[in-house]
């Protein structure tokens, strides 16, 4: 009996001779739509068409819109309701993936879609540790060269630095977020650098030395300072010697002009490449150092990365312009595996593309098939 006085209170409450279904809602499959009226009465027609309170998932506040699970049959009669304006299936949206300038600036996905994308090839990122819960990232180990929580965890990084840079190198090839260099290379978090961004001589050359002692292929290092050492430049070499490619910013202490001998250090030793930073037109960016230390060039003006907690950033420096080097070198070294550091090196020097002045630019920007065809 109560039944039927519902049916009939339904039946009077529709117009326009449409009818609310005799089977409940909750004995049929139900899909989530979203459904806008026109007028004051959506209650009353959700009541009528046998929405149960359950059944309205999200009542929006500034335009008359519901997320509704409903069964096939309650949108149909909704859609033709005259106080209804629209009724859509919710449908499902992916966060999208981009690819940063700089990284189809150096033609990585141009050796992407020959299925090169760094497999295996280990990197050490040297900086301020790597958040390896970031989701576009995957890192594979790592160290600290401190003793002091946090910063005694290479896995979190307090000062983002280190996750921006890593990134740049080998951010994943999935649905989200930003794609890297090399997005299938090993990232390793060698921390050497603390939250506040700072570090020694010291840490930097151990954690050479952990690279060495752990296999590592590529050390980046987007780092520096104005003072030489000879245990750097010892270890440096010592590494370079091993069979490690060595990559650093060749520094932020450039001027407008480009005047002036201003590559730090540990850019400016023989055994490792200094890269300096040019913008998405290929100029030379404002503050990169310069000098004839400085051996070859890559974006660092404006470049989107991964950032800590899961967040993205975009950053200016020869920082970021290092791990492009880093990303290109670990790709070469998928496709020719049976080269060298020495090798891998020559090869990216020699298919740069020129860019003018040699200590703005180097060789020139860095090229992935480029280095691939040469």
């Amino acid at each position: 009996m109560k039944r039927f006085i519902w049916l009939f209170a339904a039946l009077m409450m529709i117009t326009g001779g449409l009818f609310a279904s005799a089977v409940s809602a909750g004995e049929q499959d139900k899909e989530d739509y979203l459904v806008m009226f026109s007028g004051n009465a959506e209650k009353g027609l959700l009541n009528a068409f046998g929405v149960e309170d359950e059944d309205v998932l999200y009542e929006f506040e500034l335009l008359p819109v519901y997320q509704l699970s409903l069964t096939e049959g309650q949108a149909k009669g909704l859609s033709n309701h005259p106080h209804v304006e629209y009724v859509e299936e919710d449908a499902e949206v992916q966060a999208m993936q981009t690819v940063p300038y700089g990284v189809s600036q150096v033609q990585a996905p141009d050796v992407h879609r020959f299925g090169y994308f760094g497999q295996g090839v280990r990197v050490a990122i040297l900086d301020t540790g790597i958040d390896a819960n970031h989701q576009d990232l995957n890192v594979y180990g790592g160290h600290s060269v401190f003793s002091s929580w946090p910063d005694s965890n290479p896995y979190i990084d307090n000062d983002g630095h280190g996750t921006h840079v890593a990134g740049t190198v080998a951010a994943l090839n999935n649905s989200v977020g930003v794609l890297g260099v090399a997005p299938q290379a090993r990232l390793y978090a060698v921390k050497v650098l603390d939250q506040n961004g700072s570090g020694s001589n010291a840490g930097i050359a151990q954690g050479i030395e952990w690279s060495i002692l752990n296999n590592m292929d590529i050390v980046n290092m987007s780092l520096g300072g104005p003072t030489d050492s000879s245990i750097l430049r010892a270890y440096s070499d010592y590494a370079y010697n091993q069979g490690l490619l060595l990559i650093a910013a060749a520094g932020n202490s450039g001027n407008a002009s480009g005047t002036g001998d201003s590559v730090g250090y540990p850019a400016k030793y023989d055994s490792v490449m200094a890269v300096g930073a040019v913008d998405a037109n290929n100029n030379r960016a404002s503050f990169s150092s310069t000098g004839p230390a400085v051996e070859i060039a890559a974006p660092g003006v404006s470049i989107q990365s991964t950032y800590p907690n899961n967040g993205y950033r975009s950053l200016n420096g020869t920082s970021m312009a290092a791990p492009h080097v880093a990303g290109v070198a670990a790709l070469l070294m998928h496709y020719r595996p049976n080269y060298s550091a020495q090798q891998v090196r020559s090869v990216l020097n020699n298919s740069a593309q020129p860019l003018g002045n040699s200590n703005h630019f180097g060789n020139g920007l860095v090229g992935a098939y480029r280095a691939f065809v040469y």
